[in-house]
């Protein structure tokens, strides 16, 4: 098998994607710093910056169906990673993070 033929252990998603997901239920979690999650989320977020999340993820991590977040869609991706290394599944990145969110035209809570 070569490094082309490996498959990531999650789905990169788009913002209607991600809609869909989130209205069936699935957790999003936002690994964001601090000051990033303080000027707007995707509502009904839970905010896990990745720094805990690669320190804690086996005890931060109990379900599977999750939606991770960043600004751009990067550190979610590494999320999706770390989740997967701790036997999560349903994984999904959302590419283009809060950014995308927003210029779809969807609001952020505070």
């Amino acid at each position: 098998m070569t490094e082309l033929d490996e498959k990531e252990p999650f789905e990169r998603i788009d913002v209607e994607q991600a809609k869909t997901l989130i209205g069936q239920g699935f957790q999003v979690i936002d690994v964001r710093e601090p000051f990033e999650w303080e000027q707007g989320r995707i509502p009904k977020a839970t905010h896990i910056p990745l720094n805990t999340l690669l320190a804690r993820a086996p005890e931060l991590l109990t379900g599977d169906k999750i939606i991770f977040v960043c600004a751009e869609g990067a550190r979610s991706a590494v999320a999706c990673e770390v989740a997967a290394a701790v036997g999560r599944s349903d994984l999904y990145n959302l590419e283009g993070g809060t950014n995308a969110w927003t210029k779809a035209g969807n609001s952020l809570e505070k």
